[in-house]
């Protein structure tokens, strides 16, 4: 079965889609309809801006989500049979198999990009990286730090990002080298992504959801909050306003798609950070990228 996989932020670089926007008229015009839902021109950041431009937050989300899904819909045998997409990716992936209009995805998207910036800004927050220690240490560790810090993005075996508050990210730090970790280095992000520090912007991007319609997709998408298959539209919607502060199972997901027959997982978007994940998933499983 075909498996598409959608990237999430951090997948970004300078002159993402210009090709593109320059190849085809179908995404010339998406592109172009994306400037006017944005109140302003991403192409240019897209294609000319510099790294630090589009490293921002309200730029860097509907950029990677624009990338994917224009790519997506420029691809001539794109019959998807399961998608997923990790963290931001799952809106792309929503997109890409009917849940959600290009155009409502864009605005969801745009709105979760400011209300997570916002979030960000209410109490210094971060995320760091563990290698080499298994999942149930790394969670022992969280539950044993004074302050918040939870496991937030299960990337691949021994590959474990966590989430919280500054203080409480740098003490599991510490106490994930002294246990074994291979590293425990804090990540160049702006706040504590799939934590509950991320509360306030759950709750302002719930109403956004809440608002929009959502259809029956083509094939179900496994979602990050659960890792299974989900063609419902109301359960779609329960699983999105939770995934926020919720963690991206991402090695789960991999795990489940490849036991429901996933046969070939292609990567959409820029870069190839999911096929390197998947492969390490499953070293027999096949990727690609689109």
């Amino acid at each position: 079965m075909k498996a598409y996989v959608f990237p999430g932020q951090g997948a970004q670089f300078t002159g993402m889609g210009k090709d593109l926007y320059e190849n085809s008229a179908l995404a010339k015009e998406l592109f172009e309809k994306a400037n006017e839902i944005l109140g302003f021109r991403i192409t240019d950041i897209m294609f000319d801006g510099t790294a630090e431009e589009l490293k921002e937050t309200k730029v860097t989300q509907p950029a990677v989500f624009l990338h994917s899904v224009i790519l997506a819909k420029t691809l001539a045998d794109f019959i998807p049979e399961m998608v997923a997409g990790h963290s931001l990716g799952e809106f792309s992936a929503l997109v890409a198999n009917g849940t959600l209009s290009f155009e409502d995805g864009l605005r969801l998207v745009s709105k979760r990009a400011l209300a997570m910036q916002k979030a960000c800004e209410v109490k210094p927050s971060t995320m760091a990286a563990v290698l080499g220690l298994e999942d149930a240490i790394v969670e022992e560790i969280c539950a044993a730090i004074n302050g918040v810090v939870v496991a937030a993005n299960y990337n691949c075996p021994g590959q474990l990002v966590i989430s919280g508050e500054f203080s409480a990210v740098e003490a599991a730090c510490e106490a994930m080298k002294v246990a074994g970790a291979k590293r425990a280095l804090l990540l160049p992000v702006g706040g504590a992504f799939h934590s509950p520090m991320m509360e306030p912007a759950r709750a302002e991007l719930a109403a956004a959801i809440e608002a929009t319609t959502f259809s029956n997709p083509i094939c179900p998408v496994y979602q990050n909050v659960t890792a299974n298959a989900v063609s419902d539209p109301n359960e779609i919607k329960k699983n999105l306003i939770i995934q926020l502060t919720a963690p991206v199972k991402w090695t789960q997901s991999v795990q489940q798609m490849i036991k429901d027959g996933a046969s070939l997982f292609t990567e959409v978007g820029p870069g190839k950070v999911l096929s390197g994940l998947v492969n390490k998933i499953d070293r027999e499983a096949v990727t690609a990228n689109a």
